[in-house]
């Protein structure tokens, strides 16, 4: 089966961060070439959307409709609903996740 990889507003937005404070803090052509390879890492999950884990911070919570897997140090947490991949966020990995997703997702 085949699946979509679909990104959600919120990812639109965490890439676009992810991108400008790049852009800013080095140059343009890294920032560009990060983004490359985080949307090229999201777009694996087409073939292998069930290769991610539960992140540790929802485990607890009892919510486990959430997978996460990694571009260092960048978080992607995604969701499977039928053929389609839901990305729903692309977080840096040495923020306080529990607090972003908190916000994002236990509301």
């Amino acid at each position: 089966m085949k699946y979509k990889v679909v990104f959600d507003p919120l990812a639109k937005l965490d890439l676009k961060e992810i991108f400008l404070y790049v852009a800013v803090n080095d140059n343009i052509q890294s920032a560009n070439k990060l983004l490359d390879a985080i949307e090229e890492t999201c777009y694996k999950l087409e073939k292998y959307p069930d290769r991610g884990h539960i992140p540790p911070e929802l485990k607890t919570t009892g919510i486990k409709s959430y997978l996460e897997i990694h571009y260092k140090p960048y978080r992607i947490i995604y969701e499977i609903e039928n053929n389609l991949v839901y990305v729903h966020s692309v977080i840096d990995g040495r923020r306080n996740i529990q607090e972003i997703l908190s916000n994002r997702f236990l509301r």
